[in-house]
């Protein structure tokens, strides 16, 4: 199911979804807050344009959205229900936790985004 070739793949790593040969991104590491949005213009393997149309990305602000919604529900499970803390607690570990996951949450929704539209074809790339 995590094997190259399946969107999950794709999808965690941030690999080009057509190819899975090269990372979308010019920095790997999320964590570079000044870098984690940008990305290459173009797989150097399979040449696919990532960018498909002009504001191609602004569609991964409503799967941010429901990402962000999903860890706020999450963390105030966790902080209120096992940990018991009060509700005044529990917003505040879920106010942390949205902004610990803000880049992973960026990085996540463009790659969920770009593999709604484009899928892996294993003959991209060959010469």
């Amino acid at each position: 199911m995590f094997t190259k070739g399946s969107k999950l793949y794709s999808i965690v790593t941030g690999t080009c979804p057509k190819c899975q040969k090269e990372s979308m991104y010019e920095d790997k590491n999320p964590l570079h807050l000044t870098k984690v949005l940008k990305m290459n213009d173009h797989c150097s393997h399979c040449g696919l344009k990532y960018l498909i149309e002009p504001s191609f990305f602004y569609g991964a602000m409503y799967v941010s959205y429901g990402l962000n919604v999903a860890v706020g529900i999450a963390a105030f499970i966790v902080s209120f229900v096992f940990f018991q803390t009060t509700i005044e607690q529990s917003f505040i570990a879920i106010v942390i936790a949205l902004i610990i996951l803000f880049p992973f949450v960026l990085r996540l929704s463009r790659n969920l985004y770009i593999n709604m539209f484009i899928s892996y074809d294993p003959k991209a790339g060959q010469k």
